[in-house]
């Protein structure tokens, strides 16, 4: 099938675990046992090591002007590293506009926790993805960066590629910009990437119980907390909009009716700056069984966050691809539905999951 040709923007936590994934699994085919967090080993003829980085963009002057395999273990990244022998890719991190980039109070932390803005000039982008050849371009910039997401987003467009935006910015949701990439011949993926095993798809699965086992739910939250910088970013209340209302909405979408606002409390609660990378949710959930007998569950689920996404985003880099191979334009509905907490159109995750497949298998999008 080929190589599959990357660009990535905001080489943080989750860029690393991504990029330490190809490297661990680079010998994986479809002889070896189904890899953790993968559909398939293979999907669509295109192997993990068929995922190449080109270009990478960020504004931290620790990781600007590094190669991708130096600059994805630079601080302020914290996450787990499971892959230590990634080579040299020949890929040097270039300077991105800063934009809305960075929370103004992330300069009041120590530089080990927060960004160190590079004083190099921005390079266009587009030009740069034009340059390199880049195919699939996923964005990974912070929680409440909405210039900056549509600003990549733009740059997409204009260099040809397709998108997968993991943020919680309303690009492939929103219809302005699926218009575009329609228009463009471009396939996008989104918003908000879904863990493999994260607050939200377990929020979502175990909502959908209660509705179909006929417990009325009366009240849920769902709090988290973590230390790396995206909850360090995210203590900047106005940029946590649109990432509450996609969690949100997320879970509400699994119910047949869904809770009066005052009954559902989905967000980022707090920064504890030990957790680094680790991510802790707790969900509670409140309802009546037969007889309007009360009946409440309660979890907790520790998770290392950036691991958790690597393998989703994998399989809607390698579905981007697919339809650009396949000249699909616009929102990809399954693959988004399948991985996205905000996609452009909520289906249950098993009926998700199958329309990826059938995806896969060439058959048409619903």
């Amino acid at each position: 099938m080929g190589e599959i040709k990357l660009a990535i923007a905001g080489v943080g936590n989750c860029a690393s675990s991504l990029v330490q994934g190809f490297f661990y699994y680079k010998d994986v085919d479809s002889n070896n046992r189904l890899i953790p967090g993968l559909m398939h080993n293979v999907l669509g003829g295109y192997k993990i090591s068929d995922v190449k980085p080109v270009a990478a963009f960020d504004v931290d002057a620790r990781k600007v002007g590094k190669d991708l395999s130096e600059a994805i273990f630079a601080l302020p990244n914290c996450t787990k590293v499971f892959c230590k022998d990634v080579p040299d890719m020949g890929v040097s991190v270039m300077k991105a506009p800063v934009l809305d980039g960075i929370a103004e109070h992330m300069k009041d932390y120590p530089e080990d926790r927060s960004f160190l803005v590079s004083k190099d000039k921005p390079v266009d982008v587009a030009k740069v993805l034009k340059q390199t050849g880049a195919e699939v371009f996923v964005n990974y910039v912070p929680v409440g960066s909405e210039q900056a997401a549509q600003y990549y987003a733009q740059c997409a467009l204009d260099a040809g590629c397709a998108f997968v935006n993991c943020m919680p910015v309303f690009i492939a949701s929103d219809h302005k910009w699926s218009e575009k990439f329609h228009q463009a011949g471009l396939p996008i993926a989104g918003d908000d990437m879904k863990s493999q095993l994260g607050a939200t798809i377990l929020h979502r699965t175990l909502v959908k119980l209660f509705a179909d086992r006929g417990v009325k739910i009366d009240r849920t939250y769902q709090l988290n907390t973590g230390g790396n910088t995206d909850f360090l970013n995210m203590l900047e209340r106005s940029r946590l909009k649109s990432k509450k209302l996609s969690k949100t909405r997320s879970v509400q979408s699994q119910l047949p009716v869904p809770l009066e606002e005052e009954n559902i409390h989905i967000g980022p609660s707090d920064y504890v700056p030990w957790q680094k990378d680790n991510k802790i949710c707790f969900i509670r959930i409140e309802g009546r069984k037969f007889g309007d007998v009360p009946l409440d569950l309660e979890l907790r689920l520790s998770v290392e966050d950036s691991p958790n996404s690597a393998g989703v985003v994998i399989d809607a880099v390698r579905c981007a691809k697919l339809a650009l191979d396949r000249s699909i334009s616009g929102p990809l509905t399954s693959i988004s539905a399948y991985t996205m907490k905000h996609p452009p159109q909520q289906y249950p995750d098993p009926v998700a999951r199958q329309m990826v497949e059938e995806f896969i298998k060439g058959e048409r999008e619903r």
